[in-house]
């Protein structure tokens, strides 16, 4: 399968008067036309920074990206102008944010945003743009789309905001929809609608998703592969199913321990102990040997590499050195 996007060694570090924070340090990432790739990892583990280097939104002059590639379809990223990336975002990839009342204008109608991105990518006159506007309101489910265009986004609920940014983000047709959080603001309900619909869109236009979420649940539902952050650093990377079957990074255990099941009598969730390291003071060795139970002396002097566990599957952990886990 032909890929879409490669991220190779992707450094993207923030400067703080004097300190180096290395936000993301040397993230691999590989997305197959058509897949659903979803990036999961606590609060602080990088997730986020990776998608906004991606689209080469990192706040400046405070972040900056420092080295790597990012390939999409073919064309690396890093080269481009800023007048040139314009072009490729909304257009090549589009983003849906987790917050959509502070990612829509709330001085313009619905419509006015939706017509707005595709005269600018499409060249489309305005009455072609308000038609296929509608058609794009219909096609996330609004019934009374024409008069929805005329709204303003505060008169819509939370669902009903993140419908017209997938609209948005659909409208051009991209090749790479990047979600960041796209249901953490709804309740459960219209999460399952907004995933639903996410896929069905996948589908009909053959796009690509990256899925930036905590919820493993979601990643369940939706993903065909998944990689594990922690420390702005890929700590495993699997197809979902393998992963959900057997996690093989002590993180990813946590992580999946801390589910909680409907089966079985166990009455209070494991938790990881500890915090996820500033980056600002990032631990020598392994980042997560300090919260890790299987954590032995060379795991705090060495930082280990990502390793490959045959074709699909790598994991960043000495446990794995000769190939196969340790006791």
């Amino acid at each position: 399968m032909a890929a879409l996007l490669e991220v190779k060694n992707l450094k993207t570090y923030f400067y703080k008067k004097r300190t180096v924070i290395p936000a993301v340090d040397g993230v691999d990432l590989k997305i197959n036309k058509g897949e659903t790739l979803a990036i999961v990892g606590e609060s602080g583990s990088g997730k986020s920074i990776t998608s906004l280097s991606i689209m080469k939104l990192v706040p400046s002059p405070a972040g900056k990206i420092v080295e790597g590639e990012i390939i999409l379809d073919g064309k690396n990223l890093i080269d481009l102008t800023e007048a040139e990336m314009c072009k490729v975002r909304g257009n090549d990839v589009s983003m849906i944010f987790q917050e959509p009342m502070t990612s829509l204008n709330p001085v313009l109608t619905v419509g006015e945003q939706i017509i707005e991105v595709l005269m600018y990518h499409q060249k489309m006159s305005k009455v072609e743009a308000t038609k296929k506007a509608i058609e794009m309101l219909e096609m996330v489910g609004f019934s009374r789309a024409a008069e929805l265009i005329n709204d303003y986004p505060h008169r819509l609920s939370g669902g009903m905001r993140q419908r017209v940014m997938i609209a948005i983000a659909m409208s051009c047709n991209p090749k790479l929809l990047i979600a960041d959080e796209p249901t953490t603001a709804l309740d459960v309900t219209i999460q399952a609608q907004i995933l639903d619909l996410m896929k069905d869109l996948s589908r009909k236009f053959d796009t690509s998703i990256l899925l930036i979420t905590h919820d493993l649940g979601v990643v369940s539902e939706v993903a065909d592969k998944i990689v594990v952050m922690y420390g702005g650093q890929v700590v495993e990377q699997s197809p979902v199913d393998d992963l959900f079957d057997e996690p093989l990074h002590p993180y990813t255990v946590g992580l999946m321990n801390s589910i909680p099941a409907i089966e079985g009598e166990i009455e209070r969730l494991q938790s990881i102990e500890g915090n996820v390291p500033s980056p600002e003071n990032m631990p020598k060795g392994c980042r997560f040997a300090p919260r890790c139970s299987k954590a032995f002396d060379r795991c705090f002097a060495e930082a280990p590499q990502l390793k490959q566990m045959g074709k699909e599957r790598a994991v960043r952990c000495f446990l794995y050195d000769d190939g196969g886990a340790k006791a």
